[in-house]
């Protein structure tokens, strides 16, 4: 394996008597491409001396050295946050593309496909979206105006920049039923097939993707499916159906997650269009109270017992980290065909979002790469995996 020091995800493999260097996104390039998501102070490549926060997991890292290691080992990029309602559309007929501009413009620069994340979701709404002047909810009609002119302003922005878009995100409780938020009472579940339909007319050369956690679970992913199988049929412009998959270790006994997993992947396919792994994730501290999902509101207080690798992993934990996602790309081999990306959330563990969900102020260790941004050895034993080696 090359030096860490040269901040890529790369090992030596041997072809032929050669040898070359590898990553992720080389080694799977016949099964899937290979994603990651990308945060504002990464585009700006910002140190620690002066950005400091906490919502995102990451606190006084420098991120100065995070985008070249973007752009060698991943061929997809996702906007963690800045393209979200409440910062680029933050007021009525007032939006604000700064950031959102610099880091499509970044990532194209560097001839990285892009995925806006997104356009209709509950949370991070900007708080006007559903109320009328006088606090009310707003009739049917006027929501349909707003979104379609939310959907067209934005999709208009970015088109031939943007390759494709999470139209609608977390539409559905992990029981199967519709989620009911403002959308969907002011509008039922007609606001998904219309934010779609809007995204299309806006651009109907990209690509239009459904996203939501706890896809692992039969209800979630069947009630789902049962939602989009008659739309997609009927012609909706639904490329793909994404699955998050902020999985946590300690749930996946007897490999029960990955065995889950394998069996939605099944369930989309079914339905006439892909998945993706949108917002890959592996938590490896104590899962407080059987908790499970990523809805960002639900929070528990801190307790040092949930928080127990604090100054760093045991070597049984790090092995058992390595076996799961050996067995998660073993799963995902063959059934490659049904697969479009597998994209990670997150670039490290500094700045991922598991720190400080759902318990604020953990140590987590969920993501590719570590706290100084060096490849974990297991991703050498994923790409042995694909080339016959293991």
């Amino acid at each position: 394996m090359k030096s860490p020091k040269l901040f890529v995800l790369a090992v030596l493999v041997s072809i032929s008597g050669s040898v070359s260097a590898q990553t992720l996104k080389d080694a799977y390039r016949d099964y899937w491409y290979t994603g990651v998501s990308v945060n504002q102070w990464q585009v700006k490549a910002e140190n620690g001396a002066t950005n400091q926060h906490d919502y995102t997991g990451m606190v006084s890292a420098d991120q100065t050295k995070d985008w070249p290691i973007i752009t060698q080992n991943f061929n997809w990029v996702v906007a963690e946050n800045c393209m979200k309602c409440e910062v680029i559309h933050p007021q009525e007929g007032v939006y604000d593309f700064t950031l959102a501009d610099q880091f499509v413009d970044k990532a194209k620069a560097a001839g990285l496909k892009v995925q806006g994340h997104c356009l209709i979701w509950h949370s991070q709404c900007a708080s006007w979206f559903h109320y009328d002047k006088d606090g009310k909810l707003v009739s049917r009609e006027e929501l349909k105006k707003r979104m379609r002119e939310h959907i067209y302003t934005i999709v208009s922005h970015f088109k031939g920049r943007v390759d494709a878009w999470d139209v609608v995100n977390e539409a559905f409780e992990d029981d199967g039923s519709p989620r009911k938020s403002l959308f969907w009472q002011i509008l039922g579940t007609d606001y998904i097939p219309l934010a779609f339909q809007y995204a299309h007319e806006a651009d109907p050369s990209i690509q239009l993707f459904y996203n939501d956690f706890s896809m692992n679970k039969a209800t979630k992913v069947e009630g789902v499916c049962r939602f989009f199988r008659p739309l997609i049929e009927q012609g909706l412009p639904v490329t793909a159906i994404g699955m998050q998959g902020h999985m946590i270790l300690e749930d996946n006994v007897d490999n029960s997650v990955i065995k889950q997993y394998e069996q939605s992947i099944k369930t989309i396919a079914a339905t006439g269009v892909p998945t993706f792994f949108s917002e890959l994730d592996l938590s490896v501290l104590p899962n407080p109270y059987g908790f499970s999902g990523a809805n960002v509101s639900d929070m528990f207080a801190y307790r040092p017992e949930m928080d127990p690798y604090k100054k760093g992993l045991t070597p049984q934990q790090e092995a058992k980290i390595e076996q799961f996602w050996i067995d998660f790309y073993k799963m995902l081999i063959p059934l490659h065909n049904d697969i479009l990306r597998v994209n990670f959330w997150c670039l490290n563990d500094a700045n991922s979002w598991r720190n400080d969900f759902p318990i604020p102020g953990r140590t987590d260790y969920a993501t590719l790469f570590d706290r100084q941004s060096l490849p974990k050895p297991f991703i050498e034993k994923l790409i042995l995996l694909v080339n016959g080696k293991k």
